[in-house]
């Protein structure tokens, strides 16, 4: 379907874009007004000069001159201020709308952010920054193409019905060829957006991949031939055909210039084809005038008011040409992100009920939450199957529950389905026998301790980051100083974060950077278990708790977990070593159906 040249759905998201459209198309007015004053004062003064010897002198067009001079100056005072508020505008749409990107991709369920997190970056990073030529040129551009030509035809068309005519017939040419231009180059802007989240895609995980790779000194050898789309161009299979890490960066880099001199060559062509348009339309009626001048078939004055305002006819239209594809990749990606902020119906990520979303606000808040959890017949679709398929248990308080299987079999999938970030299915999961679907979010994730595979920290000191989940690096009247401080030494002691806070001069002030920056792996693991186990909340879900941490390490952290269950909480654990599986006092076997044919991608 065509999209729309002015999208509704830009101005209901972006509110400084409103003012900005109002005032330009008040400035569209006054540039149009200011175009026929122009032209009509000049027809004057050049006719008169022309035509009668004795008004040959400055003083007998003063007033004309006047009027002339301020015509000019007003388009061009408007002009600068349409373009000045048409480069603020765009800074605070893609400004905005970049916010309301990244607060709705942070709303999206794990599995569809972990499916989009390239496509997201993309659109805010890069994407959305092409909105600017959008406001910048082709909404002005629209805006005069709108009020331009319909006014300058008809004072054309008074002064000279010959002119008016010629232009009323070559005037539909070009947005006649426009739209094949448009239909030609459909989808370009899309597939460019496209190629350039795969390519970073690959980009993104090339990078990852190179600490590994440079451990096993690998950096250098060969890569393998990644599985490719069949509708990928040569471009694209270009970076995948590289031999080695150097090679097919620079061959992803390649791809990725190809398309964008293609885009800039369909750019160049189609202004091309305008330009021409134009410049005969506009010959063909100069040549008109010029003839019927000859023979004394009209008057000088009409013959240069239609010739002064014949190319204004025909430039805004050469304008939106020519802006028509910078617009086009801006809005690509506005498509983006309305994806993103108007999620279909069912879809992931929507609100709806079918759809594949969190619980929602406004639902059942307990006062309090004994922490009896409940799987029942949980399956959670993925590859052509389900994982987990079918899983049932009962977890308890005071118990420590491990959940256990081979990877892929859904454990952590089972763990988002318990924290409501995950819609089942089949099945469902209760808490204290309420659906957790029908718990108020905000109330029951404040009653959960979450520890993901890949902990989250962020910019900050440790002592912000610590108290993510409630827990205090410093003593608090309103929890009881020696609580606090008993607490928290003993989940240090536990995790070994103490000896790390020991090694740091601001201890608990430290600063560090986007991801945990400043520490290493294993004092990141120990700082976020260390948030865990000082947060007083009755259920602690962690995933893989020990990982990066030494046996001696993890021996004190399961015990210390298993203090906590003995406290009364509630403590399940997603783990596959030895040493887990041993620990806990009920472990329950995570199983998933997949289809081969699927995990094999036929």
């Amino acid at each position: 379907m065509a999209r729309p040249p002015v999208d509704p759905r830009l101005w209901r998201y972006a509110r400084s874009a409103r003012r900005y459209l109002v005032l330009s198309v008040a400035l569209s007015v006054l540039i149009t007004g200011s175009i026929v004053v122009a032209a009509v004062m000049l027809a004057r003064v050049l006719s008169g000069v022309v035509t009668d010897p004795g008004q040959r002198s400055l003083g007998a067009w003063t007033t004309e001159l006047l009027v002339l001079t301020l015509a000019i100056a007003c388009r061009v005072l408007a002009t600068w201020l349409q373009s000045r508020l048409a480069h603020r505008a765009g800074a605070g749409v893609v400004a905005e709308l970049e916010t309301a990107v990244l607060t709705a991709g942070a709303r999206l369920p794990p599995r569809e952010l972990e499916t989009r997190r390239t496509e997201l970056a993309v659109v805010v990073s890069t994407g959305l920054s092409g909105l600017r030529g959008y406001l910048i040129g082709y909404v002005p551009a629209l805006l005069l193409a709108v009020l331009v030509p319909p006014i300058v035809l008809a004072v054309i068309a008074i002064h000279d019905p010959l002119s008016g005519l010629i232009v009323v017939i070559t005037l539909p040419l070009i947005p006649v060829f426009m739209i094949l231009i448009g239909l030609l180059t459909q989808g370009r802007a899309e597939a460019t957006l496209a190629a350039t989240t795969r390519l970073s895609d690959q980009l993104l995980d090339l990078f990852a991949g190179m600490p590994t790779l440079r451990a096993l000194g690998r950096e250098r050898g060969g890569v393998v031939a990644a599985e490719r789309d069949p509708e990928h161009d040569a471009a694209d299979s270009s970076a995948v055909r590289a031999g080695t890490m150097a090679d097919r960066v620079r061959a992803l880099g390649d791809a990725l210039r190809q398309r964008t001199m293609r885009a800039l060559r369909i750019a160049f062509l189609s202004s091309m084809v305008l330009e021409l348009l134009a410049t005969l339309s506009v010959a063909l009626i100069a040549v008109s005038i010029g003839l019927r001048l000859v023979f004394g078939e009209m008057s000088l004055y009409a013959g240069l008011v239609a010739l002064v305002l014949a190319p204004e006819v025909y430039l805004p239209l050469r304008m939106v040409g020519e802006r028509f594809h910078a617009a086009q990749d801006g809005m690509a990606a506005a498509d983006k992100a309305f994806a993103v902020l108007e999620p279909v119906p069912g879809a992931p990520g929507s609100d709806e009920p079918d759809g594949d979303s969190a619980a929602r606000a406004g639902g059942v808040a307990p006062a309090r939450v004994a922490g009896v959890v409940e799987l029942h017949d949980l399956s959670v679709g993925a590859r052509g199957g389900f994982a987990p398929d079918g899983l049932s248990g009962l977890l308890r308080p005071g118990v420590v529950t491990v959940l256990a299987g081979p990877n892929g079999s859904g454990k952590s999938t089972a763990v988002q389905a318990i924290l409501g970030l995950i819609a089942p299915d089949r099945g469902v999961v209760t808490v204290d026998g309420i659906d957790v679907r029908e718990l108020d979010q905000d109330a029951w994730w404040a009653r959960v301790a979450w520890l993901p595979q890949r902990p989250v920290l962020v910019p900050g000191t440790l002592r912000e980051n610590l108290e993510l989940f409630g827990a205090q690096a410093e003593p608090s009247s309103a929890h009881g100083p020696a609580r606090v401080v008993d607490d928290l030494e003993a989940a240090c002691v536990a995790t070994g974060f103490d000896t790390v806070l020991d090694e740091l001069p601001d201890r608990w002030d430290t600063v560090v950077g986007p991801g945990g920056v400043g520490l290493s792996l294993g004092q990141r693991q120990r700082l976020a278990l260390t948030r865990v186990l000082a947060a007083d909340r009755p259920i602690l879900l962690l995933d893989e708790p020990t990982a990066h941490l030494d046996a001696e390490s993890e021996t004190a952290v399961l015990t210390a977990l298993t203090q906590r269950a003995r406290d009364g909480a509630t403590v399940i654990v997603i783990g596959h070593r030895p040493t887990v599986l041993a620990a806990p006092d009920q472990v329950i076997r995570v199983r998933a159906s997949i289809d081969e044919r699927a995990e094999a991608g036929v």
